[in-house]
């Protein structure tokens, strides 16, 4: 590990990473000033701004509350109305949507001023996570090459587009990234107080994503190769009659370290946290709602005489535990879980590759992966994950048995966070491929970090692979060197050469994060042909609609079927109709203009797949009827004109 102090703050690197935060920092700001609400913003702002400024946890218990929380900070300094009067609010189990569109956009506030000040906390919380990157890799690799993981981060369009949402997929992959982080460095150097930070960094992380409960059995993994990778080394140090007690008390050790870390984290972070946002929460509300909630939750109540089946216990339980004022606040973060496993198992439906189906696609992930990275940071990622598997299997040619004593006794000792990040990115990995909620490439941010520094790992080691470090006599170390300045000029001008490729790749598609694709996804405007969603439509277009509105004077009416978390009445006034496919062609209704967003449109027109239906009136076949569809996969009615990249518009 390489040395890194306080000291190495103040070099030249450091202000190369400055410039990287700048200009992550600016892209952001300039995607956030330009897009509407996205979807989930439409639950989330509300939610937060209901955690801080009521304590009341009653909106979007299905989602932690840090970012929604630190996002509403700025509001609660604001003068705003928050209709605590509606039934939303006050009779509705979950009102969220009702609730956002009534806070944003009906209750005499500046919605683009919520917007606005609601996502400083999560552009914030990503130029943190750019510096705990740099920081992270900086140890490990040198000041200088901890730049190009920060770089890849700082720039990488779905950074740039989910970093300046309030959404909680950059907080998932903080709190990840975190707590590895803090745990890694209690295993190396164990302390109390290491082991005291470890905790609050887990219990930080439950408070971002629910999909940090993964972290549990992740860290129970690690720590058991780190086990290993002691006993192997201290093997041939401890006497023969004292190994059995000497490995057994330090696994014990372990496991008992492991236990404090994720009782730290729950006790010390995510108790106190729901506890405070359930102050004024109605005790027999929480549990109401708790029990509506799951009402169908593995398959319901059990019944009488029966026992409950796992997974229906864990709900009686969550019940239970809400009727008691000192275990409700768990009871809301469970609720919370459940919900999220609910939603799971139900799947997502969504159009993807040439189909609408609610059924989870073992390619789905993989895909939009290799669609939405930038093609020069797939030959930066896949070639060093190449790389570093050769060097591997080169460890193999001298038998399996010496490759495993190699694995344990050297490479896990100087590699050993390296190695704990390709665990979870593999374990993560697999688990959304399996998972049959295909909710975006949002989804694998987690993975982004570690993927990033790895990238950053292989290259160092193939760049440097080569050099004359070998005990050699100085002349035979001269000459090597010389020798190895041609390939290695190449492989860094290769390098340089993909980094401004990357730069310019999301300078040119800025500010349309979002709809990022690469050229071979059909880039940012042909991206919707292959999968819509969160990955190319949220909603985000709803401002640009109103200011190609504003640009043509003589639309004096526009029919509108929009999806997101905007309000097109809020922005267009009269000049919105609010519309859908079944009520015809609104030119019937002298009419000449419609504005339907893609995701909608690809839902409504693409094949269904096997089992899925719709209903007939929604399939927008009347303006199949009048427009020629594009050919190709995913082809959709030739549009007139395009609001942003999502909201394709027509002169009827």
């Amino acid at each position: 590990m390489q040395n890194f102090s306080r000291n190495n703050f103040f070099t030249a690197p450091v202000f190369v990473l400055a410039l990287i935060l700048a200009v992550s920092l600016s892209l952001m700001l300039w995607a956030s000033s330009g897009d509407s609400a996205i979807m989930d913003e439409l639950a989330h702002i509300p939610a937060g701004y209901g955690y801080v400024n009521n304590l009341d946890y009653r909106l979007n218990p299905e989602h932690p509350p840090l970012v929604k929380a630190l996002s509403a900070i700025p509001l609660v300094f604001s003068d705003l109305n928050f209709p605590t009067t509606q039934n939303s609010w006050k009779n509705e189990v979950n009102g969220q949507w009702t609730m956002g569109t009534s806070f944003l956009y009906e209750s005499g506030n500046d919605a683009d001023y919520i917007l606005r000040s609601a996502r400083i906390a999560p552009i914030f919380l990503t130029l943190i996570l750019i510096i705990l990157i740099y920081v992270w890799s900086a140890k490990l690799l040198g000041n200088w090459w901890g730049l190009l993981s920060a770089f890849m981060f700082g720039l990488s369009p779905t950074i740039l587009a989910h970093g300046h949402y309030v959404t909680t997929d950059i907080g998932a992959a903080f709190g990840i990234a975190l707590s590895t982080y803090f745990f890694i460095k209690f295993l190396f150097s164990p302390s109390l107080w290491r082991l005291f930070a470890a905790g609050l960094a887990f219990g930080a992380a439950q408070l971002m994503k629910f999909s940090a409960a993964l972290l549990i059995p992740y860290l129970a993994v690690v720590m058991l190769f780190f086990f290993v990778y002691m006993v192997c080394k201290d093997w041939e140090k401890t006497a023969a009659g004292a190994r059995l007690k000497r490995f057994s008390l330090r696994a014990f050790r372990y496991f008992k370290s492991l236990i404090i870390i994720f009782v730290v984290g729950y006790i010390v972070i995510v108790y106190p946290a729901y506890f405070i946002f359930t102050l004024n929460y109605p005790a027999e509300k929480q549990a109401s709602d708790t029990e509506f909630i799951l009402t169908s939750f593995a398959g319901g109540p059990t019944p009488a005489g029966e026992i409950c089946s796992p997974a229906r216990c864990l709900a009686d339980l969550d019940i239970w535990m809400s009727r008691n004022w000192i275990t409700r606040p768990f009871a809301e973060y469970l609720l919370g879980l459940l919900m999220v496993i609910q939603r799971s198992d139900g799947g997502n439906t969504n159009y993807f590759m040439g189909e609408v189906s609610s059924a989870g696609s073992p390619a789905y992930f993989p895909t939009v992966y290799l669609l939405k990275e930038t093609i020069p940071a797939l030959i930066i990622i896949f070639t060093g994950f190449l790389l570093a598997a050769i060097s591997a299997l080169k460890k193999f040619f001298g038998g399996i048995r010496n490759a495993i004593k190699y694995f344990f006794t050297d490479y896990i000792g100087s590699n050993f966070a390296e190695f704990s990040m390709f665990v979870f990115v593999l374990f993560y990995w697999l688990y959304s491929v399996k998972s049959p909620l295909n909710i975006g490439v949002r989804h694998l941010i987690p993975t982004f970090p570690f993927i990033y520094i790895l990238a950053a790992s292989a290259w160092k080691r193939w760049l440097y692979s080569g050099l004359a470090l070998e005990l050699k006599p100085l002349s035979e170390r001269i000459v090597s060197s010389v020798k190895s300045i041609g390939p290695l000029f190449l492989k860094f001008s290769f390098l340089m050469v993909l980094l401004f490729w990357v730069a310019l790749e999301t300078a040119g598609n800025a500010p349309y994060f979002l709809s990022y694709f690469n050229e071979a996804g059909g880039g940012t405007v042909g991206g919707y042909r292959f999968v819509t969603d969160s990955n190319y439509d949220w909603g985000q277009d709803l401002l640009r609609l109103q200011k190609f509105v504003d640009r043509h004077p003589e639309i004096d009416k526009i029919a509108i079927d929009y999806f997101g978390g905007g309000n097109p009445k809020y922005y267009l006034g009269n000049k919105e109709v609010d519309w859908s496919s079944s009520k015809g062609n609104p030119a019937t209704q002298s009419m000449h203009w419609l504005a339907v967003s893609v995701n909608t449109l690809q839902g409504a027109i693409q094949p269904l797949a096997p089992g899925q239906t719709r209903n007939s009136a929604d399939e927008y076949g009347w303006l199949n009827s009048i427009r020629a569809r594009e050919p190709g996969l995913g082809g959709l009615p030739l549009p007139n004109f395009r609001a942003g990249t999502s909201i394709f518009v027509y002169k009827l």
